[in-house]
């Protein structure tokens, strides 16, 4: 993997562009969000500029005045390093970097460079390196001086190939190998999934650092990493996690999401993000003190739908509740998004509501079955045990007859053995 920023913080300018004044509010949001990805990446933002332009030039992005403006300000201001808010195109990066003599990073390459440094398991570092590869393959043109070089003569047909087509066809492999060994995991994350069916799953989802992974390890007094920086959490973490005596739960805290986030991260991605479509319940964490709060809310609502897993059942957890100052919106917002709790996960406080209403969740899903299975059938007799709660039991002479509250997702697994057993 390839990590930008490794060593002292780097001095840095971020450049957006806004299409119209009205849009200017919005802009400057998604600059501050952008200083903030700078910052966890190891940045010091030193100017933020905004032009404010009909349409992205396709030449610079912004305009050439614009571009000498930011070439003189990193001279004077000893700045190494230029980001701006949205994905470059290769034309436009070797156009920029002709007139500033600096590193030149885009929205996708940023991220990339954060996620290369928080990838932690062997999943998520091969998922890394296949996004960065993606991006990096239509900018390979930019990224080599030695691309003129051809090889030939001896042992070759022909003139042979330039550099490029072989940097381009070795990244192509590496690329399908990548994906290649995700699928692998991806079917081993299946096993792992089959392997849990006698428990509900819940996935916690929602904006990077809104407080997932706090609300994880409050759930099941365990340690997951937390840290007060974007995307502090890569690698999806699964706890059990007691509601009460007699309920037990998977939670899984996953990556959280972003504006803009680019569509090839979401898809190299996909094996961490499954755990979401696999969930049986959603729990949507918010941070109710953000300022952006609703719009982060549909980020995160647009990204659950694009995995496939808008018609999951969604709990709307609003995080933080300790430090907002006008506590008039949660009646609004307890209107507007149902059903809602409202808990601190620092503090600890309301999370007994949220257990409740999970409680209330899971056992609303089971049903109750009767049926007779034969006096012999000791593994059938322990599958059951295994998938349901056995309310009663009772021996006759056809066999022994039980009663069992079992679960939405266990109840066709179930009926299909007992259809076999019958058919047998």
């Amino acid at each position: 993997m390839i990590e930008l920023f490794k060593d002292k913080r780097e001095r840095a300018i971020t450049v957006g562009v806004a299409a119209n004044n009205s849009k200017r509010r919005q802009s400057e949001e998604y600059l501050d969000e952008l200083v903030l990805l700078a910052d966890t990446a190891g940045a010091d933002i030193i100017h933020k500029i905004l032009q404010v332009k009909d349409r992205i030039d396709p030449t610079f992005y912004i305009g050439k005045g614009k571009v000498e403006q930011i070439a003189q300000l990193a001279e004077d201001d000893d700045i190494s390093l230029i980001i701006f808010d949205d994905d470059l195109s290769p034309a436009q990066l070797r156009n920029l970097e002709k007139i500033i003599d600096r590193k030149i990073v885009d929205r996708s390459g940023l991220i990339l460079d954060i996620f290369a440094s928080r990838a932690k398991s062997n999943e998520a570092k091969t998922q890394v390196e296949l996004a960065q590869l993606q991006y990096l393959l239509p900018r390979l043109t930019r990224m080599w001086t030695h691309l003129s070089k051809q090889f030939g003569g001896i042992g070759t047909r022909g003139p042979g190939e330039t550099q490029i087509e072989t940097d381009r066809r070795l990244v192509r492999e590496r690329i399908s190998h990548l994906k290649e060994k995700l699928e692998k995991i991806a079917t081993q994350r299946q096993t792992q999934r089959r392997g849990r069916k006698e428990f509900h799953s819940i996935s916690l989802v929602g904006y990077t650092n809104v407080g997932k992974s706090t609300l994880l390890n409050t759930l099941s007094d365990s340690t997951v990493f937390v840290e007060n920086r974007l995307f502090a959490t890569l690698d999806p973490t699964t706890r059990l996690v007691a509601l009460d005596d007699k309920t037990q739960i998977l939670v899984t805290d996953t990556v959280g999401f972003i504006r803009k986030l680019p569509h090839h991260l979401i898809a190299s991605f996909k094996s961490t993000l499954e755990e979401t479509t696999e969930a049986d319940i959603l729990l949507h964490v918010i941070d109710v003190s953000h300022p952006q709060m609703e719009e982060q809310i549909e980020v995160v609502q647009k990204t659950i739908s694009d995995l496939g897993a808008a018609n999951k059942p969604v709990v709307y957890v609003f995080n933080k509740i300790d430090a907002l100052e006008d506590r008039s919106i949660v009646k609004q917002l307890q209107t507007r998004y149902a059903p809602a709790v409202f808990i601190s996960a620092h503090r600890g406080i309301n999370i007994v509501a949220l257990k409740e209403l999970l409680i209330s969740m899971v056992h609303s899903s089971f049903s109750e079955m009767t049926f007779t299975i034969a006096k012999d059938d000791y593994k059938l007799l322990s599958t059951i045990h295994t998938l349901a709660e056995v309310l009663k039991h009772s021996y006759e002479e056809d066999g022994i007859t039980v009663t069992i509250k079992v679960s939405e997702k266990n109840i066709d697994h179930l009926k299909r053995i007992l259809a076999e057993k019958k058919q047998k």
